[in-house]
């Protein structure tokens, strides 16, 4: 069975960094609209709330394939905490950088200094830390359908064999049949600019069997808190 965990990270307070010399015009937004829902009888569907931008791989002309898949994932969760938050003042940017975020670790004495600069990945633990970091949001333990209900955020997934970061928009499930799914944004494409459709069309966003995860793997989670700072949509 695949075990599926969540991390607690919180209590961190240092200097905001942001995203410079970059356009977020580019980026596609909210690409999980208009992918046809799982087919599971008597299922309930809970997703995102809120607006969000896809970062994936070279999307700020930086090639990270191979290593920055977890950054990318916190960035897409980033851009939900901008567009959805009535963040502090000081931190409202749109999304942390690649070098913001490895010097941030280092910062917070997660990281050694030779982390700044280096191809090393990250997972949820370190997904946390720079959210709580950059935006005064803490990560913590809840469950998923609940998560959406209540938060309305992303999450991002890694784990131990499969260590390729994901973020998580939404879930399927129902009482008593295993054909639950993530809807699941891959920030692993590289390449020109796609439209909606075109990333649908490829699987880059896409609803997906829990059953087809890595079951020789656990997960983790890491699910930001936004408490009274959440906008109310229109």
């Amino acid at each position: 069975m695949t075990e599926v965990h969540c991390v607690l990270f919180t209590s961190f307070r240092m200097q905001t960094g942001a995203l410079t010399g970059f356009s977020a015009k580019s980026l596609p937004t909210n690409v999980h609209i208009g992918l046809q829902m799982p087919s599971t009888p008597g299922a309930k569907t809970v997703t995102v709330n809120g607006d969000y931008l896809y970062f994936h791989y070279g999307c700020d002309g930086l090639d990270d394939r191979g290593w920055g898949c977890g950054y990318r994932t916190v960035q897409t969760l980033a851009s939900w905490l901008f567009h959805n938050c009535d963040l502090p003042k000081g931190r409202h940017m749109l999304a942390p950088s690649l070098p913001d975020m490895q010097r941030a670790l280092v910062s917070l004495g997660d990281k050694p200094e030779h982390f700044s600069g280096s191809r090393d990945w990250i997972g949820t633990v370190e997904a946390a830390l720079v959210l709580d970091y950059f935006y005064e949001v803490p990560c913590k333990i809840a469950h998923l359908r609940g998560h959406f209900e209540r938060q309305g955020s992303p999450v991002m997934m890694g784990g131990g064999a499969d260590n390729s970061s994901k973020g998580v928009l939404g879930v399927c499930s129902a009482e008593g049949h295993d054909g639950s799914s993530l809807l699941i944004v891959d920030p692993h494409y590289y390449g020109v600019q796609r439209d909606r459709a075109e990333l649908q069309r490829q699987a880059w966003v896409s609803w997906t069997r829990i059953s087809s995860l890595d079951h020789s793997s656990f997960y983790n989670l890491c699910l930001p808190q936004t408490g009274n700072i959440r906008q109310t949509l229109k």
